[in-house]
């Protein structure tokens, strides 16, 4: 009887880790990799690599812990207790609408560019939810799946081809002093912070990892090995990295040293995003562009639009118990309809200010993640682990260390700013 290869296997198991790359790769690198380099030139580049560094392990326990026993975080938190399980929907609720609202709302106004000014970001914001929920209606997990792998191929090539064609230009680098002065104010440190919160993604991001890795499963039939999990994981995790770099460099070498002042309007600065690119590659490159950085946040929009739903009707089961398993499915419309609702309502606040939605919905990302960290690590360090699978020394170690960083710097913010 001949047996699958290991490259089969772990083509069956590729997927999960894309996914999350799609919805990391939105807001974080877009808009706010792009403005640290357009404001702060290449100085930051160190914060982004520590952020990667720290916030690692939090992002790798997602595909581990359901690989390595067939369950999802939130199950893992409900071993820990009720209590986590509540302290998990409670974070949700308070950070989903902001995320959604801000990654929507970037979808919308980069659509009046490619589609024209005939209907507001608001009204294309509300228009592309009721797609996305149309679209799940029809494919779920396997649209996702299928999509995604060619939106990043594109955004990569797009965006790998921009900062070549720039630094081929042969215009030198504007290199930013070691510490700006802006960093050290208080508008410096805010953007720190939110910068932090979304690079490359929110922590929560991990819960959904483990759930759309157990649906993979499901789709192909082969329960993926810790280590088949984890490539996928890496794969997508480096890419994110690199791309934020990518971001970054452009914001750096087009805007930054020339007094361009980043708008804050949804319209105005998803114009000026593709002008940064079109500067890059020249005018011919435009649609392009505009086409690729579209499909980028419809992408990341798609998944949340997926993933809070089912995130939350796991949820809604576990703490309602055996009868409400029945209802998963209906749970997920259930939460989808809130979802959308609070999103747009959300969005109708903030609608002349994108920047302070996306500052907000970073802002609050950051300051849930060491809970949702801890939480993390304790559902992979539980007795319940099969051996041989748990996190090895140095990953446990990182993950105290991204711990210390989260709960200092956000006792530091919330000191600073209601202090």
């Amino acid at each position: 009887m001949n047996h699958p290869s290991n490259r089969t296997h772990f083509l069956q198991a590729l997927g999960p880790g894309l996914i999350w790359a799609a919805a990391a790769i939105g807001v974080s690198h877009l808009v706010q990799s792009t403005r640290a380099g357009a404001v702060y030139g290449f100085s930051l580049t160190a914060v982004i690599l520590l952020a990667l560094l720290l916030k690692y392990p939090f992002f790798e326990f997602g595909p581990r812990y359901a690989a390595a026993t067939g369950e999802s975080l939130i199950e893992g938190y409900a071993r820990q207790g009720r209590w986590a399980v509540w302290v998990y929907l409670f974070l949700t609720l308070a950070t989903m609408f902001a995320v959604v609202g801000a990654v929507t709302f970037v979808t919308g106004s980069l659509a009046t560019q490619l589609f024209g000014a005939g209907l507001s970001p608001l009204a294309y914001s509300a228009l592309f939810l009721v797609i996305c929920a149309l679209l799940l209606i029809k494919g779920r997990y396997a649209l996702l799946d299928g999509l995604v792998k060619a939106i990043i191929v594109v955004l990569t090539l797009s965006t790998v081809a921009a900062v070549i064609a720039v630094l081929s230009a042969g215009a030198p680098p504007r290199v930013a002093e070691a510490v700006p002065a802006e960093l050290l104010g208080a508008a410096g440190f805010a953007f720190l912070i939110a910068l932090v919160g979304w690079m490359p993604s929110a922590v929560d991001v991990s819960v959904w990892h483990s759930l759309w890795t157990l649906e993979r499963a499901k789709q192909t039939g082969h329960a993926p090995t810790v280590k088949e999990s984890l490539l996928d994981f890496n794969i997508g995790y480096i890419g994110t990295g690199v791309l934020a770099l990518l971001f970054l460099s452009l914001g750096a070498l087009v805007i930054y040293g020339t007094g361009v002042e980043i708008a804050t309007a949804g319209g105005a600065f998803a114009a000026q995003l593709i002008e940064t690119y079109t500067t890059a590659l020249g005018p011919w490159s435009r649609w392009i562009i505009a086409i690729a950085a579209f499909t980028t946040m419809f992408s990341t929009t798609l998944t949340c639009t997926d993933a809070f739903p089912r995130a939350l009707s796991q949820v809604t089961a576990t703490l309602g118990g055996e009868k409400c398993q029945r209802y998963v499915s209906a749970l997920y419309w259930v939460w989808m309809l809130v979802l959308l609702s609070g999103s747009l309502l959300l969005i109708s606040i903030f609608r002349g200010y994108l920047i302070n939605m996306i500052d907000l919905a970073t802002t609050l990302s950051f300051l849930t993640s060491p809970v949702l960290g801890y939480l993390n690590y304790r559902a992979v360090t539980a007795k319940h682990m099969p051996d041989g699978t748990t996190p090895p020394a140095w990953l446990r170690v990182l993950s105290w260390a991204g711990l210390a960083f989260g709960v200092g710097f956000s006792i530091a913010f919330l000191v600073w700013r209601f202090g």
